[in-house]
């Protein structure tokens, strides 16, 4: 299961980071909008790397059964 890091920052808005996958941070207004922006990037961040035969993080890795 992808771990979603989620924070305040001082400005207000929100943060939410898949830690499994670098670079994959998202900023919301509100908590859920600011996971549910990471969610959908961690997404297709994943199906870039499936696409191009790149490994993903172990913590992904059964998140399908095929």
């Amino acid at each position: 299961m992808l771990k979603i890091e989620v924070e305040r920052e001082d400005d207000g808005r929100w943060i939410a980071e898949a830690t499994a996958l670098p670079g994959v941070l998202a900023y919301g207004n509100t908590e859920a909008e600011a996971k549910a922006r990471a969610i959908s990037l961690a997404l297709r961040v994943m199906a870039d790397r499936i696409d191009n035969g790149e490994p993903l993080p172990d913590e992904a890795r059964n998140l399908f059964a095929a």
